[in-house]
């Protein structure tokens, strides 16, 4: 029974690792992006030098570089931990771990982290098998990418999808439209606005 499952689970995780790849490779705007929260210097050039090293596959600096921002709550640095923990690239396989990776970054609103744990509990890797819970974070990851990711996205949904009745599927759909991002990071005018009128300041 685990080996069938296994077995059928096997495309989707390949999916995996092209959907993330090509989301992976632009580091560029996340570094910037990163600069303007809550991360301090050397988070952003941790982040900066990991997802260059994903990048390239130099998959044990990504790992080692990436742990400090992601536990700082930089979503990218949580999905890309959340591949390498899923796939066993530079660090140890633990389904366990790109669990708790991918449900950071994919309770923040980040695309890749959504889909990956959208595959997670697909297969039931790391996570109890729950299709209405993979139908909703590949729904999610669907609306946050645009072109052929997109597309695929949503097919890889609807193959989902096939699984569930229809009552499985309006609840899906249903936590995919209540669903709001719960940021780690917030920028400096959030931070700003949080400390006026002699409200307690906390560190991001």
């Amino acid at each position: 029974m685990v080996r069938r499952r296994a077995s059928q689970s096997r495309p989707l995780l390949q999916a995996g690792k092209l959907f993330v790849w090509t989301l992976l490779a632009l580091a560029g705007a996340t570094v910037l992006a990163a600069a303007r929260t809550g991360l301090d210097r050397l988070d952003v050039a941790h982040l900066r030098q990991g997802l260059a090293a994903f990048d390239r596959q130099d998959y044990t600096a990504a790992g080692a570089l990436l742990r400090r921002p992601a536990e700082h709550g930089a979503a990218e640095a949580q999905a890309a931990l959340c591949y390498l923990h899923n796939y066993g690239r530079g660090v140890p396989q633990s389904f366990r771990a790109a669990a708790h990776w991918c449900r950071r970054a994919a309770a923040q609103g980040d695309a890749q982290g959504q889909y990956l744990l959208g595959l997670l509990y697909s297969s039931g890797h790391g996570v109890p098998e729950d299709y209405v819970q993979a139908y909703k974070w590949l729904n999610l990851a669907a609306t946050r990418t645009a072109g052929p990711k997109r597309d695929f996205s949503y097919r890889i949904r609807d193959s989902v999808a096939a699984k569930m009745s229809p009552a499985q599927v309006a609840r899906a759909q249903a936590l995919s439209v209540a669903w709001r991002p719960q940021p780690e990071l917030r920028d400096a005018a959030g931070m700003a606005h949080e400390c006026a009128g002699g409200n307690p300041c906390r560190e991001p």
